[in-house]
């Protein structure tokens, strides 16, 4: 394998190992790296012990020219990568005025005394470079060794997102070589990978030796990551904006936006480009649509107000819903949700009105409506539709695909109406 302008990434912590902390610094870096066109190999979680140090680092240089290690450059006892990195390098550690100094001028600005403790954060490993910490005391440490280089940084994620961004990646667009890494997500909703994948298969099979597809399936949604590298920038993107218009258009209805943008967001522009109004009559969902809705800066021009009716009661007193709908049919059917989404429009006079009601579980499930069981109702001043989803056994999941499904109908809608 090559090893140039190829990275890896060894996160050290205890904590890491034992799900006591989740591992965001390595998912924001790779990130990062990707932007600047380095391609990352690996991502290794290490416990605080120095022959775990000395041996990921030994490997990942066979791999690959960079290796980013971050956390244990704290003050305490239990912080021991700068010693053990001492010691890999075969070195000692002496005091660095600049990063004495720039530690108490930061500890002058927060109004705090500087300990001994705190002093010995500028003893450094004599054969690094310093990497400026403007965010805390615990500088950085840039090595070399045999063409590649190791970059230790503080695991404090925003003492070391500022460094990466201001200090490292700089450095390292100067020392390696770099490609152009281009990404674009389409996200889509309402069908499953394997139904995505099988209706683009030609597509995907003639996709050039430089572009790949990823499937990034969640509940209720699936993301297509389209990636592809190359040297000239220009042509890159022409050819990621020529895919992606295909694949969008291979998919159609199911595409609801682009790389970070969410179901919410969307519906929340359509909804505020037609100058229409939305409420919402939330059972087995419990709020979740609405908490979604509300979620997007500015929903207050669309959304006009919401009522969670867990109970019967409330389905009847708020929502007009006849109780003997609910008695003929149950809570969880098409009449009573068609009826929750119709009282909804008609209490907040809105143009469109979601309703859900359904079992989420683990409990409340029959043989005629096992868990999972989701009716979900949209009323609007044409019609009132109405449709039944079985989703699954896990509660959470039920909740989050139901309001994924709900907040669909309603763009299917929505982009009909605009036609």
């Amino acid at each position: 394998m090559e090893r140039s302008g190829r990275a890896e990434i060894i996160s050290i912590g205890d904590e890491l190992l034992i799900g006591q902390v989740v591992n965001t610094n390595a998912s924001w870096m790779a990130e990062q790296l990707s932007l600047a066109g380095i391609v990352l190999n690996r991502i290794t979680a290490i416990g605080d012990k120095e022959i775990d140090i000395f041996q990921a680092i030994d490997e990942a240089l066979k791999r690959v020219q960079v290796v980013f290690i971050t956390g244990g450059l704290g003050p305490t006892s239990d912080d021991i990568t700068k010693p053990a990195l001492c010691k890999y390098f075969n070195t000692e550690l002496i005091f660095n005025q600049e990063a004495f100094n720039q530690a108490s001028e930061l500890f002058a600005r927060r109004g705090y005394a500087m300990t001994e403790r705190n002093r010995e954060q500028a003893m450094l490993p004599a054969v690094c470079e310093p990497i400026r910490n403007n965010l805390g005391t615990a500088p950085g440490m840039w090595f070399e060794k045999e063409g590649g280089f190791i970059v230790s940084m503080p695991g404090v994620p925003f003492e070391m997102k500022a460094m990466f961004v201001a200090e490292v990646i700089p450095k390292l667009k100067r020392c390696v070589w770099t490609q152009n890494l281009v990404h674009k997500t389409l996200m889509t909703t309402g069908v499953g990978e394997s139904v995505l994948a099988d209706r683009i298969l030609n597509w995907e099979e003639e996709l050039p030796d430089n572009f790949k597809l990823a499937y990034l399936p969640q509940p209720g949604l699936v993301r297509l990551r389209l990636s592809g590298h190359g040297m000239d920038s220009l042509s890159l993107n022409l050819e990621l904006k020529r895919l992606t218009n295909e694949l969008a258009g291979l998919l159609n209805e199911y595409v609801y936006g682009f790389d970070d943008e969410s179901l919410e967001s969307i519906v929340g522009k359509m909804l505020g480009a037609g100058r229409k109004t939305l409420a919402i009559a939330e059972s087995c969902t419990g709020g979740a649509i609405s908490a979604m809705i509300t979620s997007v800066p500015g929903s207050s021009a669309y959304f006009m107000g919401s009522v969670v009716a867990y109970s019967n009661e409330i389905k009847h007193k708020i929502l007009g819903v006849d109780n003997q709908l609910i008695l003929q049919y149950g809570a969880v059917s098409r009449e009573v949700v068609e009826a929750m989404a119709k009282g909804a429009r008609e209490t907040f006079a809105v143009d469109y009105a979601l309703a859900t009601s359904g079992i989420a579980g683990p409990d409340g499930g029959t043989q005629e409506k096992p868990v999972g069981t989701i009716w979900i109702s949209l009323a609007s001043a044409a019609e009132t539709i109405s449709v039944c989803h079985t989703f699954g056994e896990h509660r959470d999941r039920n909740i989050r695909r139901s309001t994924l499904a709900a907040l669909n109908m309603l763009r299917l809608e929505l982009l009909s109406d605009s036609v």
